[in-house]
């Protein structure tokens, strides 16, 4: 009986012992579990520049459809393809036989016609005495110096006949209107010409400057016309700083550029105006249809920047955490100015002081209570510049 009742008091005592450590157990589970430790930065403002890339066309200062003004076989070629070329050098000769032919043609009707007015004179001169001796009638006289006046215009048309034939002799030898690069010949020696011809000889094109077209939403002609000083459009592109040009292999144009003019109107199609840009290019690096993108400098002379990081979205609006003194964190939303690769401008919603939470910020909701791990902003700027 007495070892019962000790085995009896064992279980009972056991029982106790575990009743106690499920207690323990379940008040550990309903714990809160600790605050998260997050990093923390302190919104400052720092001057920056954004860039608005823009695609564009390229072209040169000139582009010249070579066409020949006479017809003819093609004689000779003096260039080869891609060639770079003066103004007035010679590009192309057609056959000039014929139009050497109607050269002389009109050159001897010239003499004819200047023996002509000789005739008319001396027949003027005979008459005019004896009509004075009222020897023959002066109905005889005016004859005669209508006769001479219809020589006198007849070689005048002569003279114009030889010029006209002189014009077609030099346009057989088609030289360059500008200085430039020669695109494709499309004829070969012996080709029957024509001014009519669909394809002109070659295209000439004067890049020593190349235009960059590009195109302005209205939006952005709005927010360009806001955005610099001066009474007038063309007041406000001599203010606008120089612009870069990003080329296919997305280096930069080494040369800055200028905008130079906009478009008359919008477009009724696209809602967008035309623009402009021109560079330097006297090393001949770009050509008339290359590609690229405009970049046109946006100056911030203090602003409020955050990593993009440090944002969501919801509903088309973007949102920050911001930590109170409490440690609680508060969605706020932002307005964004400008952005880089790696920041965002903002211009309302948090002001200079306010402390973000940098990253991590997935799992949090409106009053999660956080353990705030502070950064630099300046550590941040330093590892990834504006």
């Amino acid at each position: 009986m007495k070892t019962t009742a000790k085995a009896k008091l064992i279980v009972l005592i056991s029982s106790i012992i575990f009743l106690q450590n499920c207690t323990k157990a379940a008040e550990g589970t309903n714990a809160a579990p600790p605050a998260p430790e997050l990093p923390v930065y302190t919104v400052t403002t720092s001057p920056a520049t954004v860039y608005q890339e823009f695609p564009t066309a390229l072209e040169g200062k000139n582009n010249v459809e070579i066409r020949s003004q006479v017809d003819g076989y093609l004689d000779k070629i003096y260039v080869e393809e891609g060639a770079y070329v003066k103004a007035g050098q010679a590009l192309f000769k057609i056959d000039s036989r014929a139009y050497g032919e109607q050269m002389n043609m009109a050159n001897a009707n010239l003499q004819v016609a200047n023996a002509n007015i000789q005739k008319a004179k001396v027949e003027v001169d005979r008459l005019e005495p004896l009509v004075s001796a009222k020897v023959v009638s002066e109905v005889q006289l005016r004859t005669a110096k209508a006769n001479y006046a219809a020589a006198v215009a007849a070689a005048s048309q002569a003279r114009a006949s030889v010029g006209g034939a002189k014009i077609n002799v030099g346009f057989t030898t088609i030289t360059a209107p500008v200085s430039g690069y020669i695109g494709r010949i499309p004829y070969k020696k012996g080709s029957l010409i024509s001014r009519t011809d669909a394809n002109p000889l070659t295209l000439l094109s004067d890049i020593s400057e190349i235009y960059a077209y590009f195109s302005l939403s209205e939006l952005d002609f709005i927010g360009f016309q806001k955005k610099y000083p001066g009474a007038t459009l063309n007041e406000k592109l001599k203010n606008m700083p120089m612009v870069d040009l990003v080329i296919a292999d997305n280096s930069i144009y080494p040369e800055k550029g200028k905008m130079s003019i906009v478009d008359g109107q919008f477009d009724k199609t696209t809602g967008a105006i035309s623009v402009r840009a021109v560079f330097p290019n006297a090393n001949g690096a770009l050509r008339t249809g290359n590609t690229g993108r405009v970049r046109m400098p946006q100056l911030f002379a203090n602003t409020l920047v955050i990593p993009q990081e440090s944002t969501f979205e919801i509903q088309d609006k973007t949102y920050v955490y911001i930590v109170g003194k409490d440690k609680k964190v508060t969605s706020k939303p932002i307005t964004i100015s400008g952005k880089t690769d790696s920041y965002y401008f903002i211009s309302d919603g948090i002001v200079a002081g306010d402390k973000i939470v940098y990253t991590g910020i997935g799992a949090l909701k409106d009053g999660i209570t956080i353990q705030p791990k502070n950064i630099s902003s300046d550590s941040l700027l330093k590892a990834r510049p504006l």
